[in-house]
């Protein structure tokens, strides 16, 4: 065969469709968000390039129509997983050794059947599965995981660019192996990219995987599979199962070829699994590579230069887009008691406009909260405020899970700069603000720092670029994606890597090649020309 030094296309990011009215885009997706709602699909397992069904069966309804079915998924027997982890490392021995471009060209063929023929179809399953609207789910199922695929090929042939310096003497070059033995990727239920990119970008990387989605995300998830086996993705590179986590892990974490983790989830669970596999240290062949993207407990910050209706606006993109059910969502303000009059009026006079219900009316800017679980948390805390002291809800507070999950979007302000839900995750439609005085700004800054125990994303809003700069410094640790004069949500892949440190994870940066270093184990190889033929150094004469 040929031999060359490939170049893969420039990888450029999938622009944004409108789905404005008259719109070729707003037609396909009303049509492929009826015919799927009103279908009812069964989702086995996908093994070793198979679809594979048990005896064990769990219905999927979506949040903001609990009460119908629109199919089900098979849930996985632990004599599954073993066949996962097996096949998977069988699988290897090809995957691995495969050369790069071919890797390249699958997942680049994935990355176009998502942008083009797919499009509609990923989208309407995210808009049941999760009950996004169109725009979430445009540009997360359709554009960030394009987006991530493409990257993803360009910065793994960078990475295999970065090679050593070699001399007259001797030849010095990296290999960058896959991991050995077989990786696990855990994905959450709030964005269909990440669920695709977390196995997608180990596979590229030459490493194999068994895969399990959220249990909210499954249906979304299937046409994730259907798109790589499409794409020409071998059977037993990426293995999907369903079904109870802690059997799934507990299976998963005794293979003694385990040998990388992939997750995005809560801190907690993040936290167990790392205890787990420490525990199991001793076992494994190799050190396992933990990468996780947790929670978030992120802030708007607001100078008194600020341009009112601009903090009004980000605080309601950033708070309530998609519910808040974003890891980087706004779930706390502080906003300076000078322009809070003017921000409070135009925050309210927004919120009166907003629409909520289910997202096949487009018009709908809020949806459901993924499930009961999640309700009930939300509502706990909504009338908690409402019997506090040190807390007043100016907006929202009204809720209703009598057909669909939906709470209303909320804005709590309060007196007490530490407030529980000044502090604790909600993943939900709820921002509570703090009125600082405006000459506390800089003490501001220590507060935020310190309140919560995360740093994934902030903002400032300021025209004022001595506060700006006061800001990026105080700053520095409470955040890992920064935002200025916007909101603190809608990272870019190769624009904005995303991740945070702290309670948030490895700040490995997803969307970028410092994630994709973490999936290979380079290899230095010397290669000298003239080798010696004495062991006597000068010196010893």
């Amino acid at each position: 065969m040929g031999k060359g030094f490939f170049k893969v296309p420039i990888a450029k990011n999938e622009p944004v469709l409108t789905y404005a009215q008259g719109t070729k885009e707003r037609e396909n997706i009303i049509n492929a968000y009826k015919g799927m709602f009103n279908s009812n699909i069964e989702i086995p397992m996908f093994i070793n390039g198979e679809e594979v069904k048990s005896t064990n069966k769990e219905t999927l309804s979506p949040p903001h129509d609990h009460k119908k079915i629109v199919g089900y998924y098979h849930k996985a027997d632990k004599d599954h997983i073993e066949e996962a982890i097996s096949t998977a490392i069988e699988a290897r021995k090809l995957w691995a050794n495969l050369p790069w471009e071919q890797r390249a060209g699958i997942f680049l063929k994935a990355a176009e059947l998502v942008a083009g023929p797919y499009r509609s179809k990923i989208n309407a399953a995210t808009m049941i599965a999760q009950s996004k609207t169109v725009h979430q789910a445009e540009i997360d199922a359709a554009c960030e995981f394009t987006d991530f695929l493409r990257f993803n090929v360009q910065f793994m042939t960078e990475i295999y660019s970065d090679q050593p310096q070699s001399t007259n003497q001797s030849w010095n070059r990296i290999e960058y192996r896959p991991l050995e033995g077989f990786t696990y990727a855990i994905t959450p239920f709030n964005f269909t990219a990440i669920a695709g990119n977390l196995p997608a970008c180990m596979a590229l990387m030459g490493n194999v995987v068994v895969w399990k989605p959220s249990d909210s995300q499954i249906y979304s998830a299937k046409v994730i599979i259907d798109i790589f086996k499409e794409a020409g993705v071998p059977p037993g590179v990426i293995n999907v199962v369903y079904g109870d986590p802690e059997m799934i892990t507990e299976t998963v974490l005794s293979s003694p070829d385990f040998s990388g983790l992939h997750f995005t989830g809560s801190t907690f669970v993040f936290k167990d699994l790392w205890k787990k596999i420490g525990e199991r240290i001793h076992s494994y062949k190799t050190y396992p590579r933990i990468v996780g993207e947790t929670g978030g407990k992120d802030f708007i910050l607001a100078h008194n230069s600020a341009i009112s209706k601009q903090v009004s606006a980000g605080i309601i993109r950033g708070a309530f887009e998609f519910q808040g059910q974003k890891c980087s969502a706004a779930s706390r303000a502080y906003l300076p008691k000078s322009t809070w009059p003017e921000i409070k009026k135009n925050l309210i006079k927004e919120l009166s406009s907003i629409s909520m219900g289910s997202p096949e009316n487009l018009s709908n800017f809020v949806t459901a909260v993924i499930h009961e679980k999640s309700f009930d948390k939300i509502v706990d805390y909504i009338e908690r405020a409402k019997k506090s002291s040190d807390a007043n809800i100016i907006a929202g507070g009204n809720y209703d899970k009598s057909k669909g999950y939906f709470i209303e979007p909320t804005v709590i302000v309060t007196t007490d700069p530490h407030y529980e839900t000044m502090g604790k995750e909600l993943f939900g439609p709820i921002i509570t603000i703090f009125i600082y005085n405006d000459s506390a700004f800089k003490s501001t800054l220590e507060l935020i720092d310190k309140t919560s125990e995360y740093a994934l994303t902030g903002a400032i809003f300021s025209t004022d670029r001595y506060a700006i700069d006061m800001a990026c410094r105080g700053l520095r640790n409470a955040a890992g994606n920064f935002y200025i004069n916007d909101k603190p949500t809608g990272a870019v892949v190769g624009q904005q890597p995303f991740g945070g440190a702290r309670a948030s994870g490895t700040n490995d940066k997803a969307g970028s090649a410092q994630n994709l270093l973490r999936w290979v184990s380079p290899r230095t190889i010397k290669e000298t020309f003239i080798s010696s033929e004495n062991y006597r150094y000068p010196f010893l004469d």
